[in-house]
């Protein structure tokens, strides 16, 4: 029987939980670690956000905007700023890159409500703005929560209006209403799917009318009122404004043990912020580190700041031309995490998930050898070889790492940006955070999971 259990030990695979078989230094590492990632959190609920505070924590760390003609050399730590809403980081490699670029892509946007072009209106004397969703929501979860208004104004005359509203204690929130259960008779019949539907999230902003003795439409007339005192602007000037609702929750600790982390945005600034935190924090690489944190991934990264765009090939290219090399090559021998969430097992919604396969809190970051849904479909598939070579690479670093799926096969499942860059040439494979609740408007994951995210992208950058 001992031959037996030595036998198994040898052949068998098992995961374990990290919280279990870690150090109790390194789950000091991971709650202090995520003691700023939450902040992060609170401070970038939306991509616009995100990419400011990368560019200030970069410009502390050094970083400096990429020049073009200018030459940089081993440890130069260079950023491009794609219109505020995508952003490449940099630091130079003593290789030249034609050898290959070590690549972390992270996106940055999250499931939300966009305002419409024209979204203003007054109904039954109580103002309320029309919204679009955006990305995949489950729309009834989006229901009597406190919400947030967040964006920008851009006028006419080419000054941008930074919009942000309800964030602090002092400041009002937005509420979109729901029925009550008294009168849901009807509404009762509808599907889960159904049950609010997208011309229902209609968002209410106010009550008071402008003091006025005869007139219609006081109501929105005031709040018009007010935002032109606030920010200047008119109705029309909606028509050219990026405005999104988003949940007014902060970020906080899940559990007494305190564990967990709450909040909303997680998928995927989960692996955005540790992304970005590990090539912060890259020094004089051996290949060229690059990290990216990407808008529109939630929409199917379309767009000139997602990456189904040149972005990606536009940064390798400029540096590849500074150093006289050619970018094609670049990207066949280059290697990219594409840093994604995965869909965590959930331990009332078991059945979605085919437990042999799911990714689990605690047990680590983790590696997607393919997303899609049902048969493969819209994924690159990572070759055998890749995967050997990224958990060679984790194991030797001692890495807490396990592999997930997004469900069951013919459950559904779902896309990143890895196929986009596999589309170049570049070896890719998805490598993230396992969450709970993802698209919600408050999402879970493991302070553990986070802090093995970082690490995994830091070994893989460094």
């Amino acid at each position: 029987m001992s031959d037996i259990k030595t036998l198994k030990e040898e052949l068998f695979y098992s995961r374990k939980n990290g919280r279990q078989i870690s150090k109790e230094e390194v789950l000091e590492k991971a709650d202090a670690y995520c003691k700023d990632y939450k902040k992060f959190l609170d401070n970038a609920k939306t991509e616009r956000e995100a990419v400011k505070i990368a560019v200030d924590m970069a410009k502390q760390k050094g970083f400096v905007p990429f020049e073009i003609g200018k030459k940089y050399n081993v440890g130069d730590k260079v950023y491009f700023n794609n219109r505020g809403k995508t952003i490449a980081l940099a630091v130079i490699g003593k290789e030249t890159i034609e050898n290959g670029a070590n690549i972390t892509a992270a996106h940055i946007d999250s499931p939300r409500l966009d305002l419409k072009p024209n979204p203003l209106y007054e109904e039954i004397e109580l103002a309320l703005f029309k919204t679009h969703y955006y990305g995949g929501i489950r729309k009834y979860q989006w229901t009597a929560i406190p919400l947030a208004l967040h964006g920008v104004f851009a006028l006419k005359n080419g000054t941008v209006k930074e919009v942000c509203i309800g964030e602090n204690e002092d400041e009002p929130k937005f509420v979109i209403n729901d029925l009550l259960p008294h009168l849901a008779t009807e509404q009762n019949k509808r599907t889960l799917a159904e049950g609010i539907k997208g011309e229902e999230l209609n968002v209410l902003i106010g009550s008071h009318p402008f003091k006025a003795d005869e007139g219609s439409e006081l109501v929105k007339l005031n709040i018009l009122k007010l935002l032109n005192e606030k920010y200047g602007i008119k109705e029309e000037d909606f028509l050219s404004a990026e405005l999104e609702m988003v949940p007014a929750f902060k970020a906080c600790d899940i559990g007494f043990d305190r564990s967990l982390i709450g909040a909303y945005g997680q998928d995927d600034r989960v692996c955005a912020y540790p992304a970005l935190t590990a090539i912060l924090a890259v020094e004089a690489p051996v290949k060229t580190a690059i990290a990216i944190l990407a808008d529109k991934e939630e929409i199917g990264s379309m767009g000139n700041t997602g990456l189904e765009s040149d972005f990606l090939r536009f940064v390798i290219g400029d540096i590849a031309k500074m150093q006289n090399a050619d970018h094609t090559v670049a990207l066949r021998n280059s290697k990219c995490l594409s840093a994604d969430v995965n869909a965590g097992l959930d331990p009332t919604f078991q059945d979605v998930s085919e437990r042999r396969n799911a990714s689990m809190l605690n047990y680590g970051v983790v590696v997607t050898k393919y997303t899609g849904a049902r048969g493969k479909s819209s994924t690159s598939d990572a070759s055998a070889e890749y995967v050997a070579y990224v958990r060679n690479m984790l194991d030797k670093a001692g890495i807490i790492w396990q592999t997930g799926e997004l469900g069951k096969v013919d459950a559904g499942g779902g896309g990143t940006v890895a196929m986009y860059i596999a589309n170049m040439g570049v070896d890719v494979v998805d490598l993230g955070v396992p969450v709970l609740s993802m698209h919600a408007p408050f999402e879970t994951t493991a302070k553990f999971d986070v802090y093995m995210c970082y690490r995994a992208m830091y070994e893989f950058m460094k």
